[in-house]
């Protein structure tokens, strides 16, 4: 757990003990980054900052959904980052977030086993870095939430440009015929498929997050809402990114699937001429071939006459067809 006062002096860590003493001063930007919501977190977040027990809950377990409640002296936030896994699925690296009138506390969701600590810090972890290199001055808890929920649609952007290098590469596959392997080409067309619509998921609800705080707004002050209008406008974005790449791809998919079902017509017309020209040859053969051609003797006379008959009958088939555009 990370204590940090910011004031115009700079940035200045705390131990966890002080926490109540800073909260009760007037002195500062109070910023607390709680990276796993253990019991000794909650019951920071419920005695010493007394909020909610629904609010602390949502920072103990996993919230599928993006999601906000809003308080008389303060707003819960939750978001989604993506993190592409194996195979690719999309982990969801929660974000919640207490914003108050002097004070921010950031709280890192719980994570699934499989992916690193470090990935759910990464924006947390980015504004701190600004902070001690001076290239970051908040003074409100609504500039330096401003400034992770940045870095959160700046990583989502990333992932998006992520998958989109994957498509382009996908459909210069498809464009030159060079597929590989075709199951496992489908496979990784649908994996990008997949992080694209998480990607665009995560944009679109937490717009909509975003959206309906700014528009409730009670406790939001005048001075923090162009902050709220421009994060809208981000997670707007990378909607629209999102949306815009996989329309893009499922050009891409139906291209696939025309090449695909054109050479299965193709090769079905084929095996139809096939079979056309050699259905007299096989059923003239199953009905006189034992009658021509025996152990005893070999009726050569008929066997030609059979044989020119199956040429004829073949030659009259094969014409047909062509004049019926099967070949």
């Amino acid at each position: 757990m990370e204590i940090r006062l910011i004031t115009p002096a700079g940035v200045h860590p705390y131990p966890v003990e002080d926490v109540k003493a800073l909260l009760d001063g007037d002195d500062g930007l109070l910023w607390v980054d709680i990276p796993v919501c253990d019991e000794p977190a909650a019951r920071l977040l419920s005695e010493v900052f007394g909020f909610h027990p629904r609010a602390v809950q949502d920072c103990v377990e996993r919230n599928r959904v993006p999601k906000v409640h809003v308080y008389a002296d303060h707003i819960f936030v939750a978001l989604h980052a993506p993190q592409l896994g194996k195979a690719g699925h999309v982990h969801y690296i929660e974000l919640d977030q207490f914003i108050g009138p002097r004070y921010l506390v950031t709280v890192h969701g719980p994570l699934n086993p499989v992916v690193d600590p470090a990935t759910a810090l990464q924006e947390t972890g980015t504004v701190l870095r600004r902070l001690e290199a001076g290239r970051l001055h908040p003074s409100t808890s609504y500039e330096l939430s401003y400034a992770v929920v940045a870095a959160l649609t700046r990583r989502l952007e990333e992932f998006v440009a992520q998958q989109t290098q994957q498509v382009w590469q996908l459909e210069q596959r498809v464009t030159s015929g060079h597929l590989g392997n075709p199951e496992q080409f489908l496979e990784e067309m649908f994996q990008a498929r997949h992080g694209l619509i998480a990607a665009r998921t995560m944009g679109l609800l937490s717009r909509e997050i975003y959206g309906r705080l700014a528009a409730i707004g009670r406790t939001v002050p005048a001075e923090a809402r162009p902050l709220l209008d421009d994060i809208v406008d981000q997670f707007s974005r990378v909607f629209a990114l999102a949306d815009g790449q996989k329309e893009y791809l499922q050009g891409v998919i139906e291209f696939y699937r025309t090449r695909s079902d054109t050479k299965m017509t193709i090769a079905a017309e084929r095996l139809a001429v096939i079979a056309v020209i050699t259905l007299p040859i096989t059923a003239l053969s199953s009905v006189l071939g034992m009658n021509l051609i025996v152990n005893d003797r070999t009726h050569f006379v008929l066997l030609v006459l059979v044989l020119a008959v199956m040429v004829v009958m073949s030659g009259m088939l094969l014409v047909w067809a062509k004049r019926q555009g099967w070949w």
